[in-house]
């Protein structure tokens, strides 16, 4: 079968290590949006492998990797990727492809993305990583960005001048020093023999290999909540990490799409500015952040932390038509006597939402309605079936299938791949 894999509530829910449990069954990983301000984790034994560009898939030998055209990609970043995957002992050659299509993020595109940042008001900053998604994406809607292709034609060191001279225009309007045109120049010309190699017509390559039967997972990056059209506008990415972006983000038709898998954190976090319904600012978020590991992939940054919010789960599993949930790190939950979920927002008049509003200035009205439900407090992490979870741990999860729709088919009990149980695919 033929899979989406999207995260459903504002990132870190756990792909990485979803996508290495199902890459098992697929013959080709695809990456379809974002850039290297995602970041998947994998631990494998006691070995932690941390990919922000390259999918997952590349740590099991024999597996096709594509970097899709919905993908912006830092060339220098997904060079020092590249290298690290091959000094951890995985083959690249034959085996991972980027897109002519995709589009690259270039050093103006960062030069400009930490320079806007910079120069909005507090209040009024995104919370960006300063990683220049934001333009590059900018670059490629307004018709001048980048494509990986553009490192096969004789002028692209040409072209670098005539960008780095465009962007200079913004880059010092908004305060900041402008970048020499020819200390770029010297910076891309290694780049070029680099990665030329990898670079493939992967429209080509994708239905090639889909006539021939293989079978396809496409990886998302971040999460529905982030999304520029589904998310908390304008505390968003850029890009699509909802299930249709995988159609565009990778040029298959959505008749090759078999399933729609989500991830759900079975608590909720969130990086960076905007709206959080669920956050806790006591020890119960700190507990959260502490036992879960909760700093940035990409980052550092410590996550907020808050309660599971099965209004924005329920809202996932709408945008994105989840088939089944892969539910993860429900070991974080083994200490709480109580623990809880968030059904709605009520207003101070009384008025409760129970879906997510699409003006997000309501949200500072709200308050988060609460059902408690008795915790389990035993260890969870050595579990190997479902049977055998605490009878309160599995009231808790079925009570958020109510609420959200959907079947369970993975659980997570722990960061190791050992740790996975499959349920119901």
């Amino acid at each position: 079968m033929n899979t989406v894999l999207v995260g459903a509530q504002w990132g870190d829910e756990g792909k990485g290590k979803v996508i290495d449990f199902l890459t098992e069954e697929a013959d080709v990983v695809v990456r379809f949006q974002g850039g290297s301000n995602a970041g998947h984790t994998v631990v494998v034994g006691d070995r932690k492998y941390v990919l922000h560009l390259v999918p997952s898939g590349i740590l099991h030998e024999g597996k096709h990797c594509v970097i899709g055209n919905g993908v912006v990609m830092d060339p220098f970043d997904l060079m020092r990727e590249l290298e690290q995957v091959e000094s951890w002992g995985f083959t690249l050659k034959g085996r991972f492809h980027i897109s002519e299509r995709a589009h690259m993020v270039m050093q103006w595109h960062r030069a400009i993305d930490k320079a806007e940042e910079a120069a909005r008001a507090e209040g009024a900053k995104i919370g960006t990583t300063g990683r220049g998604i934001g333009p590059a994406y900018a670059a490629k809607v307004g018709r001048y960005g980048m494509r990986v292709g553009d490192i096969l034609k004789p002028d692209f060191l040409d072209l670098v001048r005539r960008q780095v001279a465009e962007a200079n225009r913004t880059i010092t309007a908004l305060g900041a020093l402008p970048l020499d045109p020819e200390e770029m120049v010297k910076l891309y010309a290694p780049m070029v023999q680099a990665l030329m190699p990898y670079v493939t017509d992967t429209i080509e390559f994708i239905h090639d290999k889909l006539e021939k039967g293989a079978t396809f997972l496409f990886e998302g990056a971040q999460a529905t909540m982030l999304d520029i059209d589904f998310g908390t506008y304008p505390f968003v990415t850029s890009s699509n990490p909802t299930a249709g972006g995988a159609c565009t983000g990778s040029g298959v038709s959505p008749r090759a799409i078999d399933r729609v898998i989500g991830v759900l954190k079975l608590y909720t976090t969130r990086v960076g500015e905007g709206p959080f319904p669920t956050e806790l600012l006591d020890d119960d978020g700190e507990t959260l952040r502490k036992r879960g590991g909760e700093f940035g992939a990409t980052t550092g940054r410590p996550r907020r932390c808050g309660w599971f919010d099965a209004v924005i789960a329920r809202y996932a599993q709408r945008v994105n038509g989840v088939d089944f949930w892969a539910m993860t790190k429900l070991d974080v939950l083994d200490a709480f006597p109580v623990v809880k979920i968030c059904t709605g927002y009520r207003r101070k008049d009384g008025f409760v939402y129970t879906t997510f509003p699409a003006d997000l200035e309501v949200l500072k009205w709200c308050e988060p309605v609460y059902e408690e439900m008795p915790g389990w407090q035993c260890e969870t992490s050595h579990i190997t079936s479902y049977d055998a979870l605490p009878e309160n741990a599995k009231k808790y999860i079925s009570r958020i299938l109510e609420l959200v729709g959907g079947k369970l088919g993975v659980l997570s009990v722990g960061p190791a791949r050992e740790t996975t149980l499959r349920i119901s695919i």
